[in-house]
């Protein structure tokens, strides 16, 4: 098997070489350069071609966003972002490198954790990101003609909610639900921006990411929306929430139960805690075909049987495209299993969501 070629940037010295020997433990690894700061990044990613960049986010000079910038625009390469979560300008920093096309970020190693731990979670996580197919700029995608066909089932076959075939009738949309993992953040800005000034519906989101990044997801959402956005609190009234975009907090489910929002500490699903699944499963229960849900990029299959479920109930269910996805996993499995009732790139479910509470009659 080749080896994953890898540049580490990073400009703390002993940081970079605890990277370098962490990654030359392992012989699926090479280290073919470092860097320790942004242009330096950018030359030796020119020069050096990597399957693979590690990147931290406050270099000397250029500073490590810029540098994932440039990179993504001119030479694609998956990167690994590693960074410090105890600075809120580093983290907001963090967020948008990956809303300009990093793959993944983990934190920097803080000492608190179990022997080995870090390290491992730190290769594998490497692994993945490397596998990844990235591309020049998000509308690139959108000529991507070449996708392996896939079989998606038809509306038609599966049951209405009230199974009896027919068409049913107009409904005004209660609630939208949205589930992401990995290239989640940019995607979960495109198709919210997207949304019409006039959609109402409260929003549930459920984003997987790394806890140590979660708690300062919710102001930077803020930042990139024109609608108000909030962690969940549970006990809350969803027909209160009309406009806002609620989000599933770090490591509790988040489930719609009587109308209210409900946190939970049940087992975590397909590894995940918050599980879209459970997210959508509540939905399905609780709202049928009032409601909608969109399943975006990730790694996984989280979200796909929760779909179903909705889709079965009656909602309207939207997953994301192949070749817009930056892993097309868990809308993937959503695809396969007929649980999408609509498969779009990510530039077109905005506008179709939008247009749910005033055509919502499939």
């Amino acid at each position: 098997m080749a080896k994953v070629r890898v540049l580490v940037v990073e400009d703390s010295v002993t940081i970079r070489k605890r990277l370098v020997e962490v990654l030359e433990q392992d012989p699926h690894f090479e280290v073919v350069g470092e860097a320790s700061d942004g242009r330096q990044a950018i030359d030796r990613c020119l020069a050096l071609r990597p399957d693979a960049v590690t990147m931290d986010m406050m270099l000397p000079g250029m500073s490590g966003l810029a540098a994932t910038e440039y990179i993504m625009a001119h030479c694609p390469t998956p990167i690994l972002v590693v960074s410090a979560s105890s600075n809120r300008g580093e983290v907001f920093e963090t967020y948008d490198a990956l809303a300009a096309g990093a793959v993944e970020v983990i934190e920097k190693p803080t000492g608190r954790e179990e022997p080995g731990a870090w390290e491992r979670d730190f290769r594998s996580t490497l692994k993945i990101v490397a596998r990844v197919r990235v591309i020049t700029h998000p509308r690139a995608r959108l000529t991507h003609t070449f996708q392996e066909p896939r079989k998606v089932v038809s509306p038609s076959s599966l049951p209405t909610a009230s199974g009896n075939g027919h068409a049913r009738e107009p409904r005004e949309l209660t609630v939208l639900g949205v589930g992401a993992s990995t290239g989640g953040p940019n995607a979960l800005v495109e198709v919210l921006r997207a949304l019409p000034k006039s959609f109402e519906p409260p929003v549930l989101v459920v984003l997987h990411i790394g806890a140590a990044f979660a708690p300062a997801f919710g102001e930077w959402m803020a930042t990139q929306l024109p609608r108000p956005v909030a962690y969940a609190r549970g006990g809350e009234v969803v027909e209160t929430l009309a406009g806002r975009v609620t989000l599933a907090p770090p490591d509790r489910h988040l489930i719609v139960r009587g109308g209210r929002l409900a946190l939970t500490d049940d087992p975590e699903r397909h590894s995940c805690r918050p599980s879209v699944d459970v997210l959508f499963e509540s939905l399905a229960r609780e709202y049928g075909r009032e409601a909608a849900a969109c399943l975006l990029t990730g790694m996984g299959r989280d979200g796909a049987l929760g779909m179903l479920a909705l889709r079965r109930s009656g909602a309207a269910t939207v997953a994301q495209d192949e070749a817009t996805s930056v892993v097309y996993g868990m809308p993937r499995e959503a695809a396969l299993l007929g649980a999408a009732e609509r498969v779009l790139p990510l530039g077109e479910i905005g506008a179709a969501l939008g247009a749910l509470p005033r055509s919502y009659s499939a």
